[in-house]
């Protein structure tokens, strides 16, 4: 189940490039806070709380309350722009959600227990790392744990094959590969060339190039013949 954290969120009336760097260096973040067909509200937040919440076990699936102005917003935090060098948040936007209405949400798989054929020499490949799914805020999993402990090698896990709360959909193809046991790839060396196969002459010829062992270089305009004179 998704937590629930409280976030101190002020309103904000000055906007573009400087505005937000002073709310930066002042260890804030600017944000936005839309959804539920209300307008739309531009805030700051503590950059160091919502780091902590964010780094929590549920982490961007965890419920935000904003509190602006003495009003409670419950929502989520989507579109988290960080800076790539140091990392620090430059912006964040949060949607108002409802308790008793699904949302999208993306959850991390977690493969649990050693394969059978892992032990029997095979590869354990995993092809989906998170899943698409939808469901009410508070039954959001902070993970799905797939057990491969039973797999051998030649078995395959598919998205139909997975055990998913009864209150969350999954949006998601049922044949979907999602994990199997494969054999290790064998890369077959060629046979490097038997010795005198690369390059080899046969007997009795010159290289190109180059004149036969014993034959003698005639200058030009000369036959090789012996002329007898008459």
């Amino acid at each position: 189940m998704a937590e629930n954290n409280t976030l101190v969120a002020e309103k904000r009336s000055d906007f573009g490039t400087r505005p937000a760097g002073r709310l930066r260096r002042d260890g804030k973040v600017p944000a936005v806070v839309y959804g539920l067909a209300s307008d739309t509200l531009s805030v700051a937040v503590p950059a160091r709380e919502l780091g902590h919440i964010l780094h929590s076990e549920t982490g961007v699936n965890t419920l935000i309350t904003l509190q602006v102005d003495g009003e409670d917003l419950l929502t989520l935090a989507r579109q988290i722009q960080r800076d790539p060098m140091r990392g620090d948040f430059l912006h964040v936007d949060f949607i108002r959600i409802r308790r008793d209405v699904a949302v999208a949400a993306e959850v991390p798989v977690h493969l649990v227990g050693e394969a059978t054929g892992v032990r029997d020499g095979g590869l354990l490949e995993q092809l989906v790392f998170s899943l698409q799914i939808e469901a009410k805020p508070e039954a959001i999993p902070p993970g799905i744990e797939v057990d491969v402990s039973a797999l051998e090698i030649g078995d395959q896990l598919r998205i139909a094959d997975l055990s998913l709360p009864g209150d969350v959909a999954v949006q998601h193809e049922p044949d979907e590969l999602v994990v199997q046991v494969v054999m290790p790839r064998v890369v077959e060396e060629e046979p490097a060339a038997e010795e005198g196969e690369e390059g080899e002459v046969p007997e009795g010829e010159a290289p190109e190039g180059e004149a036969a062992a014993g034959a003698e270089e005639v200058p030009a305009g000369e036959s090789s013949d012996d002329s007898t004179e008459g």
